[in-house]
């Protein structure tokens, strides 16, 4: 069984908690609170485990996996049914990108690292984060929307089976809705958010179904 490192409210994390659900394997989570403590991802025995100090790492037997996209393409490769990524190479290239304008285009900007950061050291109030958080997802999911408008969308944001790209669309989104951010400008994106979060793969996966969620809420 394969055990994931994991914080609830963590984008990447809940990316790879989506694929194990898709891809139907078994894992058992180990929770990381990114807070606190000061973050439990900063002691010195969880960076034995991820020298980099962040959420998810999966451990299969003796071999600790980290970043999230790496952590997904792997089980893919490994587990051949119930593929995340189609067969075609230019397909693949166009899920690949579509999961990437995500999690290298939006996330980075406003992840938890960022957004202490500028609390912390740049002394921003919270207004002026929450509006820089919402700028750059708005920006974020403009270009994805547009780039959704194509025969090759279907159900999901490749054909009509949910795969990488929806892995990494379903977090982001999670987070923009706790941000109050509203998706009418972008239908594409609503639409299959919607039907994403009616499968069961993506409602064991989300932040409030988690065992440190429920962990947080008796403290």
């Amino acid at each position: 069984m394969y055990e994931l490192y994991s914080y609830f409210r963590s984008s990447a994390a809940y990316r790879v908690r989506i694929a194990l659900g898709l891809k139907g394997l078994d894992f058992k989570v180990i929770p990381v609170h990114l807070l606190r403590h000061g973050g439990e991802q900063h002691s010195a025995e969880y960076r034995r485990v991820n020298p980099e100090g962040l959420v998810p790492a999966l451990v299969d037997d003796h071999a600790v996996l980290t970043q999230s996209l790496a952590i997904i393409e792997y089980l893919d490769e490994v587990h051949g049914a119930r593929p995340l990524l189609p067969e075609d190479p230019l397909a693949r290239a166009r899920v690949r990108a579509l999961a990437l304008q995500v999690a290298c285009e939006i996330h980075p900007l406003n992840n938890l690292r960022v957004l202490r950061w500028l609390s912390r050291e740049m002394q921003l109030e919270k207004d002026v984060r929450d509006t820089w958080y919402r700028h750059w997802v708005a920006l974020g999911f403009d270009a994805l929307e547009t780039s959704l408008q194509s025969p090759a969308t279907g159900l999901y944001c490749y054909g009509d089976t949910p795969g990488l790209a929806d892995c990494c669309l379903i977090p982001q989104v999670y987070n923009a809705r706790r941000y109050e951010i509203d998706l009418s400008p972008w239908p594409t994106i609503a639409r299959i958010t919607e039907l994403c979060n009616t499968l069961p793969a993506f409602q064991a996966a989300r932040p409030e179904a988690q065992v440190d969620a429920m962990d947080d809420r008796a403290k």
